[in-house]
């Protein structure tokens, strides 16, 4: 004991022999990047409520697609998200010093790391560890794309909604461009029809919308639960009218259609995301590994220079296993039972001597997701009258 008791009496100790339960993290705090001709630039600010946008931004008379992105953000279930204004080209340009070259749209978006504090674009979501979700509404350009679905990929714990064009310019959807492979993005198309208070009915990029409907999503029923098949609130219409057949060329890219059905609305009608790997084939399944990560890696930062040894490894097994049983009970695992679920493993085999040596611990753990029932199927046939149905 680390305590000396120099005289007689009655002492009293706590000690710490409980669980340390591990919280899951947020999902759906959602970063925007666009131009607005009003409001601070390159200052992210935090907004849970249209008004508060309105408030630093102005209204949809201020931008071309960042105000109404936001607006269907909060109208489909959003809550919590940081607004980031690049401004715009003619501002930019103003700032320059008298011939110097205009800074290009992309170059606004990707931003500059000057340090803490002092970063554009994309960068400077960097300092704001809450981001799950990163949307750049309306901006098809490849460039920027990329650098969207890399600072995701760079940040581990983020997921990318980018948008397809406007407009198709060649040919009929097979022609329609893709993002670069990646399993940190999902890509939406066609563009909506939405009323605005000053122009009336116009189309805009889905990603916004999109955003509110992962927020729903995972507030409803968990990140687990593939973001789709849901309305889409403010929708009134669409820029293509999608077929089946049309979808059947899409499907397998990775490009997510949003279809009019008839009595139900404008619903989200695909759930993967951009990557060719089919482990990361669907974005709930992306998603509920980056929560998981990140609760994990949040939630045993107490284990950072505890001695390295079986106590500890079964203080850190007890606690993660309690934390997956959670989930496999929520129905974000698949398995009859715990054991077909997950497994977590932390001992004398994934921690030999030379590990323990180099100040490491190292925990194996697997999960298997539970994926979407994209295509469900009913096989109908005849029976005989008076025949055995299980037959």
């Amino acid at each position: 004991m680390a305590t000396s008791y120099l005289s007689p009496g009655v002492y009293v100790e706590e000690v710490d022999r409980g669980t340390k339960p591990l919280e899951m993290v947020g999902t759906s705090t959602v970063a925007f990047i666009g131009d607005c001709n009003i409001g601070p630039v390159n200052q992210p600010v935090f907004c849970t409520n249209w008004s508060q946008f309105t408030k630093h931004f102005g209204d949809f008379q201020n931008s071309e697609y960042l105000a109404h992105a936001v607006y269907g953000f909060f109208n489909n279930g959003g809550g919590r998200c940081f607004v980031l204004n690049v401004g715009t080209d003619e501002a930019a340009a103003g700032k320059e010093e008298e011939g110097k070259k205009r800074v290009g749209k992309a170059g606004r978006y990707i931003g500059t790391d000057n340090g803490p504090g002092t970063r554009t674009g994309l960068k400077a979501f960097e300092d704001i560890d809450e981001i799950n979700v990163v949307c750049a509404p309306g901006q098809t350009d490849p460039a920027i794309q990329d650098a969207v679905l890399s600072h995701c990929e760079n940040m581990r714990y983020r997921f990318a909604i980018l948008d397809s064009p406007e407009t198709i310019e060649k040919g009929g959807v097979d022609k329609l461009p893709k993002p670069r492979d990646s399993k940190y993005g999902g890509y939406y198309f066609p563009w909506i029809e939405v009323y605005d208070p000053i122009k009336g009915n116009i189309y805009q990029p889905p990603s916004g919308y999109m955003a509110g409907i992962y927020a729903r999503s995972d507030a409803e029923r968990g990140v687990h639960k593939a973001p789709a098949n849901e309305l889409v609130r403010g929708a009134l219409g669409l820029k293509y009218n999608i077929t089946k057949g049309e979808q059947d060329i899409l499907n397998p890219k990775g490009i997510n259609c949003i279809r009019s059905f008839p009595n139900r609305g404008i619903r989200v009608w695909g759930a993967r995301t951009v990557s060719s790997d089919p482990s990361w084939r669907y974005i709930n399944v992306r998603r509920l590994f980056n929560m998981v990560e990140q609760s994990i890696e949040l939630g045993t930062q107490w284990v950072v220079f505890e001695p390295n040894d079986h106590r500890l490894w079964k203080r850190v097994t007890r606690d993660i296993t309690a934390f997956l049983m959670r989930l496999w009970r929520q129905g974000a695992l698949f398995g009859k039972t715990p054991e077909e679920a997950f497994f977590v493993k932390c001992d004398e085999e994934t921690n030999p001597p030379e590990v323990i040596d180099a100040g490491q611990l190292i925990v194996e753990i697997g999960m298997c997701p539970v994926k979407p029932a994209e295509f469900v199927i009913f096989r109908i046939g005849q029976m005989p009258a008076g025949g055995d149905v299980s037959e």
